[in-house]
């Protein structure tokens, strides 16, 4: 190889005109010498990159670059990993330089710290089908955090959304582009109601909503459960209360097969139902009706109880002369009683009666 390329540079260096023939050998040799450098460029790895090609994997953790999304990345990467990088901020058009004339397909941006993502942020992906953005600390993202994504089927931000993102995340996932969106996994992210104003704005096959701070499923959201069949929602270890708000998510429960982890749902209000199944409680355990009527009876018992009263005070007041005197007599009778028993007290503790008796 090496006294080819001796030729080579000797061919190249010659001072004189050559013949036809050696024109053209040199020629094809020169596009040659070209065409290798072109694949070694387009196969050139980003720095602290692996790439396996045949995969279409370019897989970047840690390394020089920190802080950084990898640029220059070869033309047939379709798989991209970032992982450890610190990134912080998702700044608009991070992806444009590394993906032109790219088919991307995947993105996995978890554990990189992630705090904010601007608007356009993922533009240039239009052909991306997955997005990972789990194990972040989403403190702010924008309304058109996800613009340019209109294949995008798999979103997962499980343990990346802090409390001051919640409301942003709503207005982000509302956003037309999302229109295929297949799976959405929301796990660990302390929500106490599901981001979603419809899911019909959706393609939703998949959503995942285990581990979060959901007491109960508001009655839109079950109202969109029954028209959405192909949906399935996965709620497991979320602190519901058991009680009257849950009816609606109950019956939903118990006469779907929507929630292929039902068995592993649990009360954790009110204190006596604490750790009971929610497929085993009773229709009256969060049947409004039945506390409704409760508290109605109750009403209605404190309503006789005060016209008992009312009743027995208008009695007294109409007969107060006669209790008057009724009441006179009995003092009077009490008083005459008592005479007679001081009376004779008198008498029994009189000594000149005593020795009378004697």
């Amino acid at each position: 190889m090496r006294k080819k390329m001796r030729i080579f540079h000797s061919v190249c260096l010659q001072k004189y005109v050559p013949p036809v023939w050696s024109r053209w050998n040199l020629l094809c040799t020169a596009f040659l010498c070209l065409g290798l450098t072109i694949v070694r460029a387009e196969d050139d790895c980003p720095v602290s990159c692996m790439c396996a090609r045949e995969s279409g994997t370019v897989t970047c953790r840690d390394g020089e670059d920190f802080g950084e999304l990898p640029v220059n990345l070869p033309e047939w990467t379709s798989n991209l990993i970032v992982q450890g990088k610190n990134l912080s901020i998702l700044q608009r058009g991070a992806f444009i330089d590394n993906t032109t004339e790219m088919e991307i397909t995947t993105v996995c941006l978890s554990y990189n710290g992630i705090q904010v993502i601007e608007p356009y942020a993922f533009l240039g992906l239009s052909r991306l089908h997955l997005l990972d953005l789990s194990h972040n600390r989403l403190e702010s993202i924008s309304t058109r955090a996800f613009f340019g994504l209109p294949q995008l089927r798999s979103l997962y931000l499980n343990y990346s959304v802090l409390p001051a993102a919640v409301t942003q995340l709503s207005s982000a996932l509302s956003s037309q582009t999302l229109a295929n969106l297949h799976r959405l996994d929301l796990a660990g992210n302390r929500l106490k109601a599901i981001p979603l104003a419809r899911f019909d704005s959706f393609n939703l096959h998949i959503l995942v909503l285990v581990n979060n701070s959901l007491e109960t499923l508001a009655k839109e959201n079950v109202s969109d459960l029954y028209q959405l069949r192909h949906l399935r929602l996965y709620l497991a270890l979320n602190p519901f209360h058991c009680n009257c708000d849950l009816e609606e998510f109950y019956y939903w429960l118990k006469n779907s097969s929507q929630c292929p982890d039902a068995g592993r749902l649990m009360c954790s209000e009110p204190e006596n139902k604490r750790g009971a199944l929610l497929e085993r409680l009773r229709a009256e355990d969060v049947d409004c009706n039945l506390e409704n009527l409760e508290a109605v009876s109750y009403v209605f018992l404190g309503l006789v109880l005060a016209l008992i009263g009312v009743v027995f005070l208008m009695v007294l007041y109409l007969n107060r002369g006669g209790i008057k005197r009724w009441l006179n007599n009995i003092r009077e009778a009490c008083r005459d009683q008592m005479e007679i028993y001081h009376y004779r007290y008198e008498q029994d503790s009189d000594p000149r009666l005593a020795n009378v008796a004697v």
